[in-house]
C-alpha cells in the first residue's frame, strides 16, 4: 500500500514530488559525521535521513497524479538491473566563487543517465537526450545573506568516495507543513536482482 495515502490531506493542495534514490542509513551517518566538520558554517545542512541521490524534480502534483507516477515508476522498475553509482568529492555547488549548496558528486554514470531518461519517457516529459548525468546529494543550503558576509570564504573540498548501489527508486514528497525541508517516500520501487 502507497504510503501516500498515509500523508494528510488539506483540501485539493499539490506536494512537491521527485523522483530520487536513498541512501543507507550506515552511508548517512558517514556523511553527518563529515558535516559536523562544517557546522559552524552559515550553511543548512540536510537531516541525515533526508539525504538522497537526486533524479527529477517533477514540481507541484495533486494527488490522482502522484498515485499515478508511483504505478508509472514501480512498473518501468520491474524491467531494469540494479547498478552501482560512485561518488567522490564534496564541495561547493555550482562553483566555489557562486556557492549555493553543497554537494556530494561523482563522475557522468550512463546508467543513471539511461533510467532518468527512461522515466521522463515513461512519464511523458522526455525533452531529449542528455549529453551526460552526474549524480549528486545534496548535503546543505548556503545561507545566502551570512555567507556574504564572511571576510573568508570558506573552502568546502573533500575528497569522499562512496559506492550507492541503486536497488531501488523512490518517489518522494516534500512535507508541506515543515519548514525544514522532510521528505517522505511515497512509493519505493524496486529494481530487478
Amino acid at each position: 500500500m502507497l504510503k501516500w495515502l498515509f500523508c494528510p490531506k488539506i483540501g485539493d493542495m499539490k506536494r512537491k514530488i521527485y523522483i530520487s534514490i536513498n541512501l543507507p542509513k550506515k552511508t548517512q551517518k558517514s556523511l553527518e559525521r563529515v558535516i559536523e566538520g562544517w557546522e559552524d558554517l552559515p550553511i543548512k545542512w540536510m537531516k541525515p535521513e533526508n539525504l538522497h541521490l537526486s533524479l527529477l524534480f517533477l514540481g507541484f502534483v495533486d494527488d490522482d497524479s502522484a498515485l499515478e507516477v508511483c504505478k508509472k515508476i514501480e512498473l518501468l522498475c520491474q524491467n531494469e538491473e540494479m547498478f552501482d553509482v560512485e561518488l567522490n568529492s564534496i564541495r561547493l555547488s555550482p562553483s566555489s566563487e557562486d556557492a549555493k549548496k553543497v554537494v556530494l558528486t561523482g563522475e557522468h554514470s550512463e546508467a543513471l543517465k539511461n533510467l532518468v531518461e527512461k522515466i521522463e519517457k515513461e512519464l511523458g516529459i522526455f525533452k531529449g537526450s542528455k549529453k551526460e548525468f552526474r549524480p549528486n546529494i545534496l548535503l546543505g543550503k548556503i545561507r545566502k545573506k551570512r555567507w556574504d558576509e564572511l571576510e573568508e570564504k570558506p573552502v568546502i573540498e573533500k575528497k569522499f568516495p562512496l559506492l550507492v548501489n541503486v536497488e531501488s527508486v523512490d518517489v518522494m514528497a516534500s512535507d508541506f507543513e515543515n519548514d525544514d525541508g522532510e521528505y517522505v517516500i511515497i512509493e519505493s520501487c524496486p529494481l530487478n536482482a
